[in-house]
């Protein structure tokens, strides 16, 4: 387990309680359950009094935990008899995003997603979860064949942004985030979607400007990171805790301007700490929004979709 900067003292806690009982497997005549039930409480009492309110900056660390469930675990989890599809039929595969036809209780559904990866190799892998412009050409290759086929979309955002280096930027990076995003708009079939760590940037909403948002309560959404907002305001990245209660990046904050639709509760601690429960709370809440978008026409899609995002902002301006 990783524990972040703001769990150090749980995770002292929880290290003498591991190691007591360490201890007493290899010395059964030692008695240390009382000792070590004692310090379980003591974690357990810690770990609701650290989530209970946490900060904006905190919500970032946690919905970068590295323990954190990504889109492959939820893929291989909920989705049966998935299929992966790759390349863009232009230039090349991009393995930060994965896609494929599946199942979710038995529906054709096409899954897209970002993967940051788990470990080192994986993470380069993956680019960190970072499309270039071949991932975003390859999800609309996607949402296209899942329009001809009547097949909703599902998409799974979790990336720190656009990967932003020389060759992405000479391959038409915006160009191809910008034509993502208005095929997620002119689709005729449903189109759900859940944040389930980082939204960083247009990276994220090419993927999710969808009928129906949902965020994970510790996950984050925001047109620029933290860092990135505080290099740019006040030249210092180091006051990236100010940029956080600035930009309004939490689930909760964007529950209210009705920028999401709803919020997905994650396991005390974060979903990192019980990765089973969480996926099966997402897979109810996508089954939850596809029913809610069942029977829709194509128009009716395309035009609700649309109002949504033409009326985004109206409450916080009026607040």
């Amino acid at each position: 387990m990783h524990y972040l900067e703001f769990e150090k003292s749980l995770a002292e806690i929880e290290g003498k309680s591991a190691e007591l009982r360490a201890m007493a497997a290899a010395n059964p005549d030692m008695d240390i359950e009382r000792e070590a039930n004692a310090l379980d409480q003591k974690a357990q009492k810690l770990l609701v009094d650290l989530y209970k309110g946490l900060s904006p900056w905190r919500k970032c660390q946690v919905a970068r935990h590295p323990d954190r469930p990504h889109c492959q675990r939820y893929v291989d989890a909920l989705f049966s008899e998935f299929t992966p599809l790759a390349g863009d039929r232009g230039f090349a595969e991009d393995e930060a995003v994965i896609g494929g036809l599946g199942r979710l209780n038995d529906r054709a559904v096409m899954v897209i997603g970002q993967e940051k990866g788990h470990d080192t190799q994986s993470r380069l892998k993956r680019n960190f979860g970072m499309a270039r412009p071949e991932g975003y050409r390859k999800a609309i290759r996607l949402m296209d064949l899942a329009d001809r086929f009547g097949l909703p979309v599902i998409t799974l955002v979790d990336t720190p942004g656009a990967y932003p280096g020389k060759g992405a930027e000479e391959r038409g990076q915006s160009e191809a985030i910008a034509r993502c995003t208005q095929k997620c708009l002119s689709l005729g079939v449903p189109l759900v979607s859940v944040i389930i760590g980082e939204g960083g940037s247009g990276g994220a909403v090419a993927f999710a400007t969808a009928n129906r948002i949902a965020m994970l309560e510790h996950s984050v959404y925001s047109v620029i990171s933290p860092e990135g907002c505080a290099s740019i305001l006040w030249k210092d990245a180091e006051k990236m805790r100010e940029a956080a209660e600035a930009l309004r990046l939490t689930a909760q904050d964007l529950r209210k301007l009705e920028v999401i639709d709803r919020i997905i509760p994650e396991p005390l601690g974060g979903a990192q700490r019980d990765p089973a429960v969480m996926i099966a709370s997402v897979g109810a809440a996508l089954t939850e929004m596809l029913g809610e978008l069942s029977g829709k026409d194509a128009e009716t899609l395309r035009n609700e979709r649309r109002q949504k995002f033409l009326g985004m902002g109206a409450k916080g301006l009026a607040a």
